[in-house]
Order: structure tokens, then C-alpha cells, then sequence
């Protein structure tokens, strides 16, 4: 193959048109197939990115704070299926603190959890909840703490009427 003075391809011996780099069309597509990823290093990005991924999760732990909001949410809900436990009984279901947790006193043995998820949390004071039979009770709540989070109180209320609700510990 020769390139002509003005740097233009020629036609190499078998028929081939040649590029200024003296390569022939099967030698351009080759460069051209070259350009991409590979499907293996696709996955090997998506692996790496899934590995960081998990350690970042696994760094961040549920803080103290966040332990003590679902504690709170979980005895809303006990608390109120403890409610509907009573009503369906016609017996009045007494909730209370007792060192290592809580006790739901009339209602069926077994039937609702008597300990916190997170060692540390506790009831402030010794209030006794008296959840019905009534369809309506007297507005009644509960502040709760963290042991890990001290100063940080979630108060567990209800107005009688609605569902117990979760709110900061020095809502009325």
C-alpha cells in the first residue's frame, strides 16, 4: 500500500480500502468494537459500588434517638391493641412500668410483649394506664427514656377518644 502526498488512502493489494494508519476496514471495526464496556466490567463496577454500599449501612447503626422513637411507636400500638383486648373482654386492662419493663394486668396472659426492645428504656414516674373497657377513656399518657439518651423524653398520650400517639415529651 502507498499514501499518496496528500495523505489519502489508496486501494491495498486485495481489493481493501486502506486508512492513513495502514490498516484495513476489518482493522477500523476492531477499534471501533473496543470503544465500550465489557458486560464483566459493568458488573465488576456494580459490585464494588454494592460492596461500599453495604459498609456505609452497616456504619450507620440505629442511634439512640431512633431506638427510642420505635420504642415509643411499639407501645402506642401495644397500648392500643391492649385497648381493643379490653373491650372485646369487657374487662379494664391496666398497663404499668415494672423494673425490667411493663405489664398489661387483664389482659389475656401471653397475648401482648411485657419487655423493651432496647435495654435502658424506661418509664418516667409509676403511671398506671387504665385502657377501658370503655369505648371512651379519660385522656391519659406516659413519658418514656433512654438510658443512652438521657434529657430526651417521648411522651405516649391519647385525649381518650383517639389512638394513643407519639409526640415530643413536653407536649401536652
Amino acid at each position: 500500500m502507498q499514501m499518496s502526498e496528500a495523505g489519502s488512502s489508496q486501494k491495498a493489494p486485495g481489493g481493501t480500502q486502506a486508512g492513513p494508519g495502514g490498516r484495513g476496514r476489518a482493522g477500523g471495526l476492531r477499534e471501533r468494537a473496543q470503544r465500550g464496556f465489557t458486560l464483566i466490567e459493568l458488573m465488576v463496577v456494580v459490585a464494588i459500588i454494592a460492596i461500599g454500599t453495604a459498609g456505609v449501612s452497616f456504619a450507620l447503626r440505629d442511634s439512640s434517638a431512633t431506638q427510642l422513637e420505635r420504642e415509643a411507636q411499639r407501645l402506642a400500638a401495644l397500648l392500643e391493641s391492649a385497648r381493643a383486648q379490653s373491650r372485646t373482654s369487657g374487662r379494664p386492662v391496666h398497663w404499668h412500668p415494672v423494673e425490667d419493663g411493663f405489664r398489661f394486668d387483664g389482659a389475656r396472659k401471653g397475648s401482648l410483649p411485657e419487655n423493651w426492645l432496647t435495654e435502658g428504656t424506661q418509664a418516667l414516674g409509676a403511671p398506671t394506664l387504665i385502657l377501658g373497657p370503655e369505648p371512651i377513656i379519660g385522656p391519659q399518657a406516659v413519658l418514656i427514656e433512654s438510658a443512652a439518651h438521657r434529657g430526651r423524653t417521648l411522651r405516649i398520650g391519647t385525649d381518650g377518644i383517639r389512638p394513643f400517639a407519639v409526640s415530643s415529651g413536653n407536649a401536652q
